[in-house]
């Protein structure tokens, strides 16, 4: 079995910057010299410009030798609303998606990356709706009171509580900004509180 030299890299990167480590050794081969230009000169230095700020650096490897994902320059996804940068293998060599978009050509999608400073906390919408359907491991359909129907899941607290929560019953649901579809479920409303 062959290895996986650009998940190596995204694991000892993403491990050095858990343990907060200075220096990484990594192999040095030309994909690994394309990719750590982008991986340092382009997100480390937008996250880290005062020096003052802990960056945490996430990376996500996408595209595997067992599963190759590819995308065409429209379908590119965007990563936290455009704040992340998506890294892609093309016809004309590694570039980003803005790159790839601005050149107007598709390829592999190797990798995600994003950095979040610390106090930053993303921001969510919370909104009201009436549970439709249930469905497995705590799992729920909703309807919210724009009509749109999104997927809710239950919060650690809820489960912790045991509150049950069953079709018909009104709920608080919090969304988050960059994926509209699915939100955690942070409070059953009472019928007392509903009438109100």
């Amino acid at each position: 079995m062959g290895r996986d030299t650009i998940a190596d890299i995204i694991t000892s990167i993403r491990n050095a910057d858990m343990d907060r480590k200075v220096t990484v050794r990594i192999a040095s081969t030309n994909i690994t010299e394309t990719l750590l230009k982008y991986f340092y000169g382009k997100v480390l230095s937008k996250t880290n410009r005062k020096g003052a700020y802990r960056t945490i650096l996430n990376l996500k490897r996408i595209s595997r030798p067992g599963l190759r994902i590819y995308s065409n320059y429209q379908r590119i996804p965007r990563i936290l609303g455009g704040m992340g940068i998506v890294i892609l293998s093309t016809s004309r060599g590694i570039m980003t998606d803005r790159e790839a978009r601005l050149e107007r050509i598709g390829g592999e999608i190797l990798c995600y990356i994003w950095g979040v400073l610390p106090g930053m906390k993303e921001q969510k919408w919370i909104h009201e709706g009436l549970i439709t359907e249930s469905l497995p491991n705590g799992m729920f359909r909703v309807r919210l009171d724009n009509e749109n129907m999104i997927l809710g899941y239950v919060s650690g607290k809820i489960r912790r509580s045991f509150i049950r929560i069953l079709p018909g019953d009104r709920v608080k649901i919090e969304v988050s900004r960059y994926d509209s579809t699915k939100g955690r479920i942070i409070y059953r409303i009472r019928n007392k509180d509903s009438n109100n």
